[in-house]
């Protein structure tokens, strides 16, 4: 079983760093870059399944793939806000129209600005999206380059505690922001694969959940440098690892996403999701 590992998905780069995990599948965790990539590596067959937010599958179904979802997490509120320099004139999200707006274009973070926007009776084509690259990302709104920062962890963390840049907007009172974790029709997982994948991702969140510091711990032995030991138990800390199969509610909470997106003109035509059949 190949299964692939991107900086964004915590959970993967946990089991990656977890003892015995997915011991029954004989594991192969293949890292690559992001997550807007995991169709791609499903695609070609270098992974089976992989862990994203909850626009890349998505895209995925846009693109003519038959995605089938396995599991997902509880929704994660913290992970994700919208920032601005302290000094801006730029009070609430309203403000946005014709600025410049720093995120990962095509992760959560296009779905969490459209409907922020919606909520203002604006469009994502009324702003400007920009990738300047998550390193930059910070830096670009500090010197004006970019008029607002969508960030996530560990970096949303570390925005939290700065004085020189205020958030207008989190995920919490905007979108569910949960991690989805899933395949294509073309990976032929069977259902028992999948099953068993969703009782895994289960128990590595309980254990995960009952010792933190241990959690963050492994995560910094294993290579995870975006953040120190303390900053990482505080992403830990922060987060409801429970995970449970995909269902209706999960393919209707995705079908939302599908069309505000089409609605913003991100899609050019409506995406139809696939049914609870190809789900767990």
């Amino acid at each position: 079983m190949k299964i692939g590992v991107h900086p964004s998905n915590l959970h993967l780069r946990l089991a990656q760093a977890w003892p015995d995990a997915f011991s029954g599948l004989e594991p192969e965790f293949v890292n690559y870059n992001e997550g807007r990539d995991t169709i791609r590596l499903i695609g070609n067959g270098q992974i089976d399944f992989g862990g994203t937010g909850s626009t890349p599958p998505i895209a995925a179904e846009a693109s003519g793939w038959n995605v089938t979802y396995i599991a997902a997490s509880a929704p994660r509120p913290a992970n994700g806000g919208i920032f601005v320099a302290r000094n801006s004139p730029i009070r609430s999200i309203a403000d946005l129209r014709g600025k410049r707006i720093s995120l990962i274009d095509g992760s959560f973070h296009t779905y969490l600005l459209a409907r922020a926007l919606e909520g203002e009776g604006l469009r994502l084509p009324d702003v400007s999206r920009l990738e300047t690259g998550a390193a930059e990302s910070l830096p670009a709104l500090l010197e004006g380059r970019v008029d607002a920062w969508i960030a996530m962890a560990p970096r949303l963390e570390k925005a939290m505690e700065r004085s020189d840049i205020r958030l207008i907007a989190r995920c919490g009172s905007t979108i569910p922001n949960r991690s989805l974790f899933w395949t294509t029709d073309d990976r032929r997982l069977s259902r028992e694969t999948r099953q068993r994948i969703v009782a895994e991702l289960s128990r590595i969140g309980r254990e995960v959940a009952a010792d933190t510091r241990i959690a963050a711990e492994r995560l910094v032995a294993n290579g995870a440098g975006d953040a120190d030991l303390d900053a990482w138990e505080r992403v830990v800390r922060s987060r409801d690892f429970s995970v449970v199969a995909a269902d209706a509610d999960i393919i209707a909470e995705q079908q939302e996403e599908a069309d505000t997106l089409y609605r913003h003109g991100y899609f050019k035509n409506p995406v139809r999701l696939g049914q609870l059949a190809r789900s767990v």
